[in-house]
């Protein structure tokens, strides 16, 4: 006879704990040989463990030089990356709020051919579309501007299908009737009523948005040839290659400090707003 599950108490799975522990260590060991690296000299990083601390400790001194190397440039590519987070992401969740919600509320003729648009579009990549965007922005003469990045990244299938889903749950239709009787128009009921109960699915979708666009490599490296306008991920890329051909100078020590100083904003943004991502990630899981 099965025992009864309590969910004070909830069943523990070893073959399940040993998975979680097995995923859990593939995961860090990239972060941690990253960071023990990044501590490193340039002439130490070939002479030691790839897992263990060695020589003299260089961190400070690395972040030093990675801020001044060729004139400040990471610092550029950092204001680059920003803008295009702020922007494209920013203006990505937006837009997808606004889809998501009216396609959750009102009804219009051709709304499954949308969600049928919507679900097709999730399923294909983004690097599947990059050379015909690279094609389309040529002719626009778009190419090696800031908007050959920002524009592509205001659409987000995946953020509008995620609002989609749960807007239907978490917004009662009689909440917004209520509002109209109220005399609100539709735009005041958005504004005033709705995101307020939308902000776990808006901080969800932000944060994917987000890490999405600073991770972005693949666009701006066929779109962008102005070091100027590189974001960090391909003038990391360029620092990297610096080590190859007949005028090679590595500056690995540099590479690694940068990928370091890279991820920092991604972890505190995943660490201020867990608890929204958390409570968005399961919305619609449980059926009442």
């Amino acid at each position: 006879m099965d025992r009864p599950v309590s969910f004070s108490r909830p069943r523990k799975s070893r073959v399940l704990t040993t998975v979680m522990a097995v995923y859990l260590v593939y995961t860090l060991i990239p972060l941690v040989w990253l960071i023990i690296n990044a501590t490193k000299t340039q002439s130490a990083l070939f002479t030691t463990s790839g897992l263990a601390f060695g020589g003299p400790f260089a961190l400070f001194g690395n972040i030093a030089q990675t801020f001044t190397y060729d004139n400040g440039i990471f610092l550029r590519w950092l204001g680059n990356t920003l803008l295009y987070v702020v922007v494209g992401a920013g203006g990505a969740t937006l837009l997808a709020t606004a889809a998501g919600y009216g396609l959750a509320k009102y009804r219009f003729p051709g709304r499954k051919a949308v969600f049928a648009v919507v679900l097709g579009a999730v399923a294909v990549p983004g690097t599947a579309l990059a050379v015909p965007t690279f094609l389309l922005f040529s002719k626009l003469g778009l190419t090696d501007t800031p908007l050959a990045i920002i524009i592509p990244s205001l659409i987000s299938p995946f953020g509008l299908y995620l609002i989609w889903v749960y807007a239907a749950e978490a917004v009662p239709d009689e909440l917004l009737e209520a509002a109209r009787i109220d005399g609100a128009g539709e735009i005041r009921i958005f504004l005033t009523v709705t995101v307020r109960q939308l902000v776990p699915g808006i901080v969800t979708v932000a944060l994917f948005t987000m890490v999405s666009t600073w991770n972005n490599y693949f666009l701006p490296l066929i779109m962008l040839s102005d070091p100027k306008w590189y974001p960090l991920t391909v003038g990391l890329s360029q620092w990297s290659a610096q080590a190859n051909g007949a005028g090679a100078k590595p500056i690995y020590n540099l590479v690694l400090t940068g990928s370091v100083l890279t991820i920092v904003p991604l972890v505190i943004a995943f660490l201020l707003m867990q608890r929204f991502w958390q409570s968005g990630l399961s919305a619609g899981s449980v059926k009442q």
